[in-house]
């Protein structure tokens, strides 16, 4: 399309900036906390992982209130506590938490399940804050379980509150051994501007046996850590790996394209950064990236939000023309029959 073409805004997928609920685009987070030079939520970009990542929480349920209800004695709840939506039963966490939990008491180990869903829900919605308050009624009552720490570690890092999230992802590292979440944690540590610490902390992972997820979150937080300290060129080397070719369709490939593209662009490399936004967009089933959005602003593609508007007023003007002609129509028709 040419430069000057003017068009309403197509519907950005996977949130604002096109990360997937905290999947962003340099790594993954959620959805209009940051741009696109690889930094934390509010920091300028992308980086991280989705909440709930790890197999942690597969939930069902979504919606429900918040608000307290009566007691059995007609008694309000705890000010403390918080109502969980009916429809969720603590049962659509994965075995692997749900062995986890079994070190609670039952009725215990039943409430904190419930919770835990409610975050992962809260989170896959987006309503952090809703996640947020979960996530701490969970600690308040299991506070050595690890998962919990977990969950609360993700709400937090999804809320932009770096420092609380490292130091409960801390805990989970140091209760269970997992390096899985070492990304996060660095890409905490930049959030907290200490791009430095960030390479440290990473360069803690072993060089062999990581999944794949976490290999490949690992180059992208090491990635925005390099252009944080405005090494630019680096960044694009670091993220130079043969995954880029990778003929899978797991959300991370979809990241690391988008985060190289970005990183390309970052150093005015224009026509490659369109051809791996492109490319981010051929494995982003699910809408995870705003890749899209990113090779329409290479193209000169200017949206105008106020088409948009305008377009909708139309639409409810001539609908209401029309009501009024078959109303109008309506009336004549029964003038006529009580003449006649």
């Amino acid at each position: 399309m040419s430069d000057s073409s003017s068009q309403p805004r197509p519907p950005r997928k996977g949130g604002a900036t096109g990360r997937p609920p905290g999947k962003g685009g340099a790594t993954g987070r959620p959805p209009g906390k940051g741009g696109s030079s690889g930094r934390p939520p509010g920091k300028g970009g992308a980086s991280g992982r989705p909440p709930g990542k790890a197999g942690v929480y597969k939930p069902s349920g979504r919606s429900g209130s918040t608000s307290r209800s009566p007691l059995p004695d007609g008694s309000l709840d705890r000010p403390r506590g918080i109502r969980v939506p009916e429809d969720i039963t603590g049962q659509e966490l994965d075995r692997r938490v749900l062995a986890e939990l079994r070190t609670l008491p039952e009725g215990l180990a039943e409430q904190v399940a419930k919770l835990l869903v409610a975050t992962s829900n809260a989170l896959a919605d987006e309503d952090f804050d809703l996640a947020l308050t979960y996530a701490k009624e969970a600690k308040r009552k299991a506070g050595r379980v690890a998962v919990v720490r977990e969950a609360l570690g993700l709400a937090q890092y999804a809320t932009g509150d770096y420092a609380g999230a490292l130091a409960e992802l801390r805990a989970v590292r140091r209760i269970t051994g997992d390096t899985a979440h070492v990304p996060l944690m660095a890409d905490c540590e930049r959030g907290l501007d200490r791009p430095r610490k960030a390479l440290e902390l990473l360069a803690e992972l072993p060089k062999d046996g990581l999944e794949d997820e976490t290999r490949i979150e690992a180059l992208i937080v090491e990635a925005g850590a390099r252009r944080d300290l405005g090494q630019a060129d680096m960044a694009v080397v670091i993220l130079q790996v043969p995954d880029l070719n990778a003929r899978r369709t797991e959300p991370w490939l979809a990241r690391l394209r988008y985060a190289y593209a970005d990183a390309l662009q970052a150093i005015g490399r224009e026509d490659d950064a369109r051809t791996w936004f492109m490319r981010a967009t051929d494995v982003d089933a699910e809408g995870l990236t705003d890749a899209a959005d990113r090779v329409a602003e290479i193209d000169g593609v200017v949206f105008d939000d106020a088409d948009v508007d305008d377009d909708a007023d139309d639409a409810d003007v001539v609908d209401v023309a029309e009501e009024s002609a078959v109303v109008g129509a309506a009336v004549s028709d029964a003038e006529r029959a009580v003449t006649d």
